[in-house]
């Protein structure tokens, strides 16, 4: 012992002197019985939903597609016949130019209808603000089927909506608006505009309360009015939440179905009939199961393609 600095003992190892020693092991960051692919197992319901009730009954209709089937006897191997009549089809062709014309309502309209009611509902403090919105946006929570009874009242001959014209003195623009050739496909692109603009209100009210308060204040500073306001502060802050409105809406209005079958049903002589239709039509009327699969498959299709040029197109203006 030099210094007062202690002695060095060198404790024997347990093992005695010829065993090997063992190597102690890093620590890796994780705390006992934590997986390293613990996650899975909160992803695999999930998951598993997800391949059994969407991905495999996709694939199935692919496979479908590639048959000439009625349903019920044996089905005969056509390849891609299905697909070459699909991009033939005149009526289908026009069926997708009717579910384009039906963006304009679904998507458009509320996407500007909902921006219009959020700055009027968001700019100040409005009593029953909660009611207002809960009111504009129950649509949303209504079975379309009862959506669409409701409308055929309302469009009927002697229905609240012509006599409410005969009333103003504009009984002559009074019509069977579901059997007009003209307006039955306009008249369901009202419903849905109705139906959907609550959502995209929803979704804009929640996206201003995202904003910060500074920015607004900054804008009143330099002297912006309302409308300045709203182009300068509001709508670039909601760009993500009208994004998502547009994509959802769109998908709306390339699969609507529900609300045309229960109201036109495709008529009068085609002016409504959309891809999910004409795709009902053949599978359940005409019972061509494989083509209705491959109208199925080219309507998924288009939906896919579609909302990835609104996303990229939305990412890359994020960008810039």
């Amino acid at each position: 012992m030099a210094g007062g600095e202690p002695a060095h003992v060198e404790r024997p190892d347990p093992a005695g002197p010829g065993a090997p020693r063992r190597r102690r092991r890093r620590g890796t960051g994780r705390a006992p019985g934590d997986p390293r692919n613990i996650g899975w197992l909160y992803v695999l319901p999930g998951l598993a939903f997800y391949v059994l009730f969407t991905l495999a009954p996709l694939l199935h209709t692919v496979y479908y597609s590639l048959f000439d089937w009625d349903g019920l006897t044996g089905k005969t191997w056509v390849g891609l016949a299905n697909y070459s009549e699909a991009f033939r089809d005149e009526v289908l062709r026009d069926a997708f130019v009717h579910s384009a014309i039906l963006i304009v309502y679904y998507a458009v309209f509320p996407v500007i209808i909902g921006l219009v009611l959020t700055a009027a509902l968001t700019r100040s403090v409005i009593r029953g603000f909660r009611f207002f919105r809960t009111t504009l946006f129950l649509p949303q929570l209504i079975a379309g089927v009862v959506i669409a009874q409701a409308w055929t009242w309302i469009y009927a001959s002697e229905g609240p909506l012509n006599r409410a014209l005969e009333l103003v003195g504009l009984g002559s623009l009074a019509r069977p608006w579901l059997a007009d050739f003209t307006w039955a496909l306009p008249s369901i692109g009202a419903i849905g505009s109705w139906v959907t603009f609550g959502l995209c209100m929803v979704l804009f009210v929640a996206g201003v309360q995202k904003i910060p308060t500074s920015l607004y204040d900054a804008a009143r500073v330099d002297g912006a009015g309302a409308v300045r306001e709203f182009f300068v502060v509001t709508l670039p802050g909601l760009r993500n939440e009208i994004l998502v409105a547009v994509v959802l809406t769109t998908i709306n209005a390339l699969r609507s179905f529900d609300i045309v079958y229960n109201t036109t049903a495709g008529g009068p002589a085609g002016e409504t009939l959309v891809p999910s239709m004409y795709m009902y039509q053949n599978a359940f009327l005409y019972n061509r199961v494989g083509y209705a699969a491959a109208i199925a498959t080219v309507l998924a299709v288009a939906i896919f393609l579609l909302a990835a040029v609104v996303l990229r197109v939305g990412d890359r203006e994020e960008r810039t």
